[in-house]
């Protein structure tokens, strides 16, 4: 048997803590809760000030803000990725450092390589979110720039407009803070590559950190105050 049971279950452990972090987040999306759905009702409010102005320049600059710092995120699950697969070409130093670890449970070759392989589609995973959000920005970007007129602003035409640019913003914001999610729970993938121990605890203390970022008082106190 190539991996361990324990390995397995820790693996299964990883995998499951991620998936029910992630149905919380969509349970929290849908009830309107938690710091990223709480930045919803801001999105719909810049969309509906869109339409009271036509100098729309500042506008474009928060959305060039946006792709920029997705940009830098997309290429850095790339660099992480090419990382990823670099380490494959050292296995055997890295392995020497794993083993001299006091509790490391021992790792043969084939075992590292897989786990870093595992690792590199982590990384290719928050790829793809990042650079569809950047795509979805650009969405964004154009939904500004065919916004109609000032004057037609209380037209039902306008509304809607101001509406689809929400939700575009609404789905880039969705991908991004996925794509993330992926950067932290690799973090505690890497515990796997010491043991499955190592793993178990490195993933409840991911999600506790995420948690606590998402449900903690300090951010949803101050957004909630502003939305009552």
């Amino acid at each position: 048997m190539l991996f361990s049971i324990l390995d397995l279950s820790a693996l299964g452990f990883f995998l499951a803590t991620w998936a029910i972090y992630s149905l919380i987040q969509s349970r929290n999306e849908r009830r309107q809760t938690g710091l990223n759905a709480r930045m919803n009702p801001h999105r719909a409010g810049w969309a509906t000030q869109l339409l009271g102005r036509d100098n729309r320049i500042v506008d474009a600059q928060i959305v060039a803000a946006l792709q920029n710092g997705t940009a830098f995120f997309a290429s850095t699950a790339l660099i992480a990725a090419g990382g990823a697969l670099t380490i494959l070409r050292s296995t055997r130093e890295f392995l020497d450092v794993i083993d001299a670890l006091p509790f490391s449970t021992g790792t043969t070759t084939v075992q590292w390589e897989i786990k870093t392989i595992g690792l590199t589609v982590i990384f290719v995973y928050a790829f793809f979110k990042f650079a569809w959000s950047y795509r979805l920005f650009n969405y964004v970007a154009i939904m500004i720039g065919a916004t109609p007129p000032s004057a037609t602003k209380g037209e039902p035409q306008a509304q809607a407009h101001a509406a689809m640019v929400a939700r575009l913003c609404e789905a880039a914001g969705r991908h991004f803070n996925r794509g993330q999610r992926a950067f932290f729970f690799a973090l505690g993938y890497l515990g796997w590559f010491i043991g499955p121990w190592v793993l178990i605890a490195t993933s409840i203390a991911v999600a506790i950190v995420l948690l606590r970022r998402q449900l903690g008082p300090e951010a949803n106190r101050i957004l909630g105050d502003r939305l009552t």
